[in-house]
């Protein structure tokens, strides 16, 4: 695994104790890549016609809202044509170098295919009931670093588009808000495709609605609790805690005033638990 940083912090819901006590003993290997530039991606071209109607079709369809407001998948009703339909869509973006993309329609690629790969993992462990529980590797805590796809020539894992081409070469934290990790604590995964013309109002509504539901930011009588995204990559939306806060109150006004303020302790949290359609 590459050099990152441990998820140390906040409390992690989710799975059974074995699991969890697996994640303290482990913590020290378990680490959020830090984000490192991978080179032969950089660059932009001049297409933006790239098609995500299947994937757009497979949204309409087997992407619900709960009644708590967090967005779940019917992974469950997911036949094989469905299934046939999702691996189409991703071997129609395997067949794209996104180099020849405009910025725009590159960034919607990879965040499209990023969420397409997670939901095709997620069907393949049908039993297992949450993400740290799938993957290749021994002991693994997820399938993040399982290859998955190849593209010009390129293997590529989930890690290696979030953390060495989404995070570096866009260098916008809205992205945590978009790339779907099928957990509940996770950001939606939006019933829209992203899409260049599209990106920066998608970006945007899922950013508002992530904050303005509790397990992006919730009040508590002493301070807040936040998501451990907020921990996780907290270089991605600030240097530090007191901008980390700014970043917030600006887009928070009601609370502004309490986060901004010191005294108010700031806790993470996150659950793991599928966000499957019951």
């Amino acid at each position: 695994m590459r050099r990152g940083r441990t998820l140390r912090r906040g409390r992690v819901k989710g799975g059974p104790l074995w699991l969890l006590l697996l994640i303290l003993v482990c913590g020290s290997a378990h680490a959020v890549p830090d984000a490192e530039a991978w080179e032969f991606w950089r660059g932009a071209g001049n297409r933006a016609d790239v098609s995500h109607g299947l994937w757009q079709s497979l949204l309409d369809e087997f992407v619900v809202r709960g009644a708590d407001g967090i967005n779940r998948v019917r992974y469950r009703a997911m036949n094989e044509k469905a299934r046939e339909r999702l691996k189409s869509y991703i071997q129609s973006l395997a067949a794209i170098d996104p180099r020849t993309l405009t910025r725009a329609a590159q960034q919607a690629y990879w965040i499209n295919l990023y969420n397409a790969l997670t939901a095709d993992v997620v069907l393949d462990y049908p039993r297992k009931k949450s993400i740290l529980r799938m993957g290749r590797k021994l002991l693994a805590l997820g399938p993040w670093d399982d290859s998955l796809i190849e593209i010009a020539g390129q293997k590529l894992t989930l890690n290696d588009i979030e953390h060495r081409i989404l995070r570096p070469l866009f260098g916008d934290e809205r992205v945590h808000f978009a790339v779907n990790c099928a957990s509940l604590s996770c950001p939606d995964l939006a019933n829209t495709a992203y899409t260049a013309g599209n990106l920066e109002s998608l970006l945007d509504e899922q950013m508002h609605r992530y904050l303005g539901h509790p397990r992006g930011l919730r009040q508590t009588a002493g301070g807040f609790e936040l998501s451990s995204i907020f921990d996780w990559y907290q270089v991605d939306f600030a240097a530090d805690e007191k901008g980390l806060r700014e970043w917030l109150a600006k887009r928070r006004p009601d609370l502004a005033a309490a986060l901004r303020d010191k005294r108010k302790r700031i806790t993470y949290e996150y659950d793991w638990k599928l966000n499957v359609a019951e």
